[in-house]
């Protein structure tokens, strides 16, 4: 167990920076606005951002289902499947972002329906258009990745995030304040810069896999063979995986509306306080996606001691990394709202409690998508849709209202409820995945190696 922790650890650490990467330029714009024009534009921002987040974590999920195949197929040592799976995979890309792009672009039009301030309203709804329209070069990168983090490269991914950070870090200062011959745009500067970040994201990885000789072969094998086949069952396998995410992501979106109703201080105070809990999140991510990929390779090789060795690795780093979190979250909550706002005691003072909540579910979040990681190497995908679907919809979402407006909670009980849902997750998956690893049928549904005429 101990070199299957250490394997989990070396493969998982560049997937958590790159990780870390992407939620830090929320965590940048968040901090700039803030910073540069105040607390009422940083609510429309955390709005229109979790608005859009909500919509593109379908395609964002989904995808990550392609370096669990790649995974599978790297321990089957089928190289032509490598490669059908990584231009499958960026073809489904360019699908789901269009259709997501639009469907985010619809929900910014009508945001007005969501019932919040009339000021909030009409600064979120530009900054929202412009995040969808960057839902083309965010999903292209989510797709190239697959074929580095299938294969074990997991720095390629890692390199390309954090340069793209610099980049987004630099386009918001630009931007916003309208420095040298940059035009003054304000908040959709934010928006603007987040955009020509995903915009590089996407280039750079694409030139490094098709200049780097180490992916030549999987890419040369497979020039004009049929997608179709493969183009389908990255769909079927991954929208139920992104509604995973979904479901999840939609249950904290929708969380911002209710505390929206709540007042301006409320939005503005958990906006802060997410945005610190969503990069711990994200950085779990990473371990759950190393876990997913060790799981998919042993089962490929059909190893079924190995599953499961490689599925408690992960969960056993998750607890470790997130145990650290709580301890943060919990002893220096001041200092961590200090960072967002200066001068406003009432919101300091909601998001410093707030992140006390924050740090009592980071172990349930954690445990939670690192189950589903594990699930997803072993393609499971129908009933963790289904328990996500229960924590988040039947459990979080309705005890939120309950608690917020009937009982008086305000936003406290809205984190209460999250949290609810939140272990309800991590105890159902988590014995969704030894209640399948330990059953000796696994080995009978292992993928065969598809034919390479295909």
């Amino acid at each position: 167990m101990r070199r299957d922790i250490i394997e989990t650890i070396k493969l998982s650490y560049p997937i958590i920076i790159a990780q870390l990467g992407v939620i830090l330029m929320g965590v940048t714009d968040n901090l700039m606005v803030g910073r540069f024009l105040g607390a009422v534009p940083l609510g429309a921002a955390g709005l229109a951002t979790s608005l859009s987040f909500l919509v593109t974590s379908i395609g964002v999920g989904g995808m990550g289902v392609v370096s669990s195949l790649i995974a599978q197929a790297k321990g089957q040592k089928n190289d032509i499947e490598i490669g059908r799976l990584f231009r499958a995979g960026l073809r489904v890309a360019v699908l789901l972002s269009v259709v997501l792009g639009m469907i985010g672009a619809i929900i910014a039009y009508f945001l007005h329906y969501f019932g919040q301030t009339p000021e909030v309203t009409r600064l979120g709804q530009p900054f929202m258009y412009i995040l969808s329209v960057s839902t083309v070069p965010l999903l292209l990168f989510v797709a190239a990745r697959q074929l580095a983090d299938g294969l074990s490269f997991t720095r390629v991914a890692m390199f390309v995030t954090v340069s793209a950070l610099i980049v987004n870090a630099l386009f918001n200062w630009l931007l916003i304040n309208g420095i040298g011959f940059f035009p003054k745009m304000g908040l959709n500067g934010s928006a603007m810069a987040t955009l020509l970040a995903r915009i590089f994201m996407a280039l750079a990885i694409l030139w490094y896999l098709f200049s780097n000789k180490r992916f030549e072969k999987y890419l040369q094998l497979t020039k004009g063979l049929e997608l179709g086949d493969l183009s389908k069952k990255i769909l079927r396998l991954g929208i139920p995986v992104g509604f995973q995410f979904f479901f999840e992501i939609a249950a904290f979106s929708l969380a911002v509306v209710m505390i929206g109703w709540l007042g301006e201080a409320q939005l503005a105070a958990h906006q802060i306080a997410i945005s610190l809990a969503s990069t711990t999140y994200m950085m779990a991510t990473g371990i759950a996606a190393a876990g997913a990929i060790r799981v998919g390779k042993a089962y490929g090789e059909g190893s079924l001691a190995h599953v499961r060795r490689a599925g408690t690795a992960a969960l056993m780093v998750v607890v470790v990394f997130m145990g650290f979190w709580f301890i943060t979250f919990l002893v220096a909550n001041d200092f961590l709202v200090s960072l967002y706002l200066k001068d406003n005691p009432e919101v300091t003072r909601i998001a410093a409690l707030l992140m006390v909540y924050a740090a009592f579910f980071q172990l349930s979040d954690g445990i939670q998508v690192t189950a589903l990681g594990a699930l997803r190497g072993i393609v499971d995908v129908n009933i963790p849709t289904i328990i996500t679907l229960i924590a988040y919809w039947v459990i979080a979402l309705p005890l939120s209202y309950w608690l917020a407006f009937k009982y008086n909670m305000d936003v406290s009980g809205v984190w209460m409820a999250l949290s609810a849902g939140l272990t309800f997750s991590a105890i159902f998956l988590t014995f969704r995945f030894y209640h399948l690893a330990s059953r000796r049928r696994i080995r009978a549904g292992l993928v065969k190696p598809p034919k390479a005429n295909l």
